[in-house]
């Protein structure tokens, strides 16, 4: 079955730094374009990184540019978010999610979720 796992997160000062991981198993994971989503409360779930299954090239929200780092392992079908620099407004749940477009159907898995708190 598809399991996207999600860890690493926490509460950290800012200024700090969380290395998120994303286990994956269930699907060929090397296939799937590897993306960071993350909700705030009371926000919308907004992308904030992602990674290709060719070429691994990435892509980053504005606001994370210059701090987040985005990579994957596809011998460990793992995906990872180094975070660096952290402010309060980074503060959200953080979601690993995993797709891949087809002609005639779309794949589309989520995590559950691992908590991000940035504060003094």
């Amino acid at each position: 079955q598809v399991q996207l796992v999600e860890s690493g997160g926490g509460l950290v000062q800012p200024g700090g730094s969380l290395r998120l991981s994303c286990a994956a198993s269930g699907f060929t994971f090397s296939t799937y374009v590897m993306s960071w989503y993350r909700q705030a409360p009371g926000k919308e779930r907004e992308l904030v990184a992602a990674i290709t299954n060719v070429g691994w090239n990435t892509n980053y929200a504005d606001s994370v540019k210059g701090r987040f780092t985005i990579s994957r392992d596809n011998a460990k079908n793992t995906m990872y978010l180094q975070m660096n620099s952290l402010k309060p407004e980074d503060t959200a749940v953080y979601y690993c999610n995993a797709n891949r477009r087809g002609y005639l159907k779309e794949y589309d898995y989520w995590g559950q979720g691992t908590q991000v708190t940035v504060s003094s």
